[in-house]
């Protein structure tokens, strides 16, 4: 049968949602450490061979110095997308998420108490009456 009105989406429910919002967000930590990775390899080459070779600054090894300090950068890069994603991940983030959403509604009912007490309905009813 042809149908020319809007296609059906397909449903997704809301778990398999944020399994895929956290799939796609592991990706694209990965493709961005692997992509520091290949660019830390290029530049240190360079780098070298600039201080080496080309003998550009060369009574002093300023390439060595620097390509130490991008790899003390790049196993940082590295510990955070392999080991401390694992302890706050996914599962870390909901407990936050729903931390957080019940003390806003710990607050709002402190704050509806709040001003029920000090403008109660009844007086507001009685003074719409008059």
């Amino acid at each position: 049968m042809l149908s020319f009105g809007k296609k059906k989406k397909p449903e997704i429910d809301l778990e398999q949602h944020e399994l895929l919002e956290y799939a796609h967000k592991r990706i694209k930590q990965k493709k961005r450490l692997y992509t520091h990775c290949v660019i830390f390899l290029i530049g240190s080459i360079f780098m070298i061979l600039a201080n080496k070779v080309l003998k550009y600054g060369e009574p002093y090894d300023w390439s060595i110095w620097i390509v130490c300090a991008w790899s003390f950068i790049l196993a940082l890069h590295t510990f955070n997308v392999f080991v401390t994603y694992k302890f706050m991940g996914q599962n870390w983030e909901r407990q936050q998420r729903e931390r957080l959403v019940n003390l806003q509604k710990k607050r709002i009912g402190e704050i509806q108490k709040e001003i029920e007490t000090d403008f109660p309905l009844s007086k507001i009813n009685k003074k719409k009456d008059q």
